[in-house]
């Protein structure tokens, strides 16, 4: 086997995986249109007595709003507990929310629990209120994103089906006048589009953080050092032989990312996805019944830029010629477009082929750096994101 001929079979295996795997594997799924899973018995009348699980760290600024959005939704208080887990906060969190606490101890509120751990991180806090919980169904959420009044209603009436272990809600991106987040729309969509499919088809792989639910008894610990627990506790109930759904009624908001966090935000939730697929290996396995679909979808997104590196190491071994060249010079040009998008005006037609352009190098080189989780301690790469207010329509 000659070089000339192993370079272009790089450039070809890189092509074909990242071809397949950003528009191939869409177009499969678009076309799937007839295989569906029989219909949720979704019942709106079902209450289910709920748990809510929050960990926080130092989010005085905005628990109390949190609170609200909690008290507010359209679910009877005696069938609701809130239980807060403050992962040793330092500033005023502990108190707001014990005055809190005490300006709503009627029954015409939910009970809160809060619970104050030492620094121990997400994933241990979750643990002792998953232990200290006494619903029927657990409801996960954070303390940054507002729900729809209606989220939770509509997500524990997934539950009256027996075969639903697991339900997550919508995160609805809000724009803003900065933020790397909001550039992401376009991901985004196809995402939630990903999502709609799988869960007519069969199950998730994975749930959104601040808005998904579970069946109490299909919970258990999760390792301490967890980064994605909306991947390593539904992936429990899908793997115990229930289905992990999407349902588009339950809202959450969240805003765009600070200017220069994005990399860190895809960096972090990359990392916990390796870390899940490494210590999960019957994803890989017939054991998987929805196999393809991880392949494709979920663990394609880490595959998606190693299969970029074969087509450039496979471009620059390549021999002097007229493709090579158009290979080099079209893979140099998106890099350098990507990287003026933050100097090109907002008002320039060029931003419609630059934002994405940035967009796409911001994923794919987390991803890369994503396999340092297998090196570094998780305490380093978790890291909470930081926003900023948005103008909402």
């Amino acid at each position: 086997m000659n070089e000339a001929f192993s370079a272009w079979l790089l450039v070809a295996t890189g092509a074909c995986g990242a071809i397949y795997i950003i528009a191939g594997y869409p177009l499969l799924l678009w076309k799937l249109q007839g295989r569906k899973a029989p219909p949720v018995a979704k019942d709106q009348d079902f209450r289910p007595t709920v748990s809510v699980v929050m960990a926080v760290f130092n989010g005085e600024k905005l628990v109390e709003a949190k609170l609200d959005t909690l008290f507010a939704q359209e679910y009877p208080a005696d069938h609701l507990e809130i239980i807060i887990v403050s992962d040793g906060s330092t500033d005023r969190t502990v108190p707001l929310i014990r005055q809190y606490a005490a300006a709503h101890t009627n029954s015409l509120y939910p009970r809160i629990v809060l619970i104050e751990a030492p620094k121990g991180g997400k994933a241990a806090c979750l643990n002792l209120g998953i232990a200290r919980a006494q619903g029927e169904v657990l409801f996960f959420t954070d303390v940054r994103q507002p729900m729809d009044p209606a989220a939770l209603r509509h997500l524990a009436a997934n539950f009256a089906d027996p075969t639903i272990g697991a339900v997550t809600g919508e995160m609805h991106l809000r724009r803003g006048d900065g933020g790397e987040q909001a550039d992401m729309d376009l991901y985004w969509r196809y995402e939630i589009w990903a999502r709609s499919r799988q869960s007519e088809i069969d199950s998730l792989f994975n749930t959104t953080g601040c808005i998904y639910a579970m069946r109490r008894s299909l919970a258990a610990p999760i390792p301490p050092d967890t980064l994605t627990d909306d991947a390593v506790l539904p992936l429990r109930a899908f793997f115990s032989g229930y289905r992990v759904i999407f349902d588009p009624a339950a809202i959450a908001w969240d805003f765009p990312a600070v200017a220069g966090t994005e990399f860190r935000r895809r960096f972090r939730t990359l990392a916990g996805l390796w870390q899940v697929y490494a210590r999960l290996p019957r994803l890989f396995t017939s054991g998987n019944r929805m196999r393809w679909h991880f392949l494709s979808h979920k663990f394609g997104r880490l595959a998606l830029p190693w299969m970029l590196l074969l087509v450039l190491t496979g471009s620059l071994l390549a021999p002097s010629g007229i493709l090579r060249t158009a290979l080099l010079t079209t893979q140099a040009g998106l890099v350098v477009l990507a990287v003026v998008n933050s100097i090109i005006p907002e008002a320039s037609a060029l931003k419609r082929l630059s934002s994405p352009a940035r967009t796409f190098l911001v994923m794919n080189l987390a991803a890369l750096a994503a396999v340092s989780v297998f090196f570094l301690p998780a305490s380093i790469i978790w890291k909470p994101t930081q926003t900023s207010p948005a103008k909402t329509s």
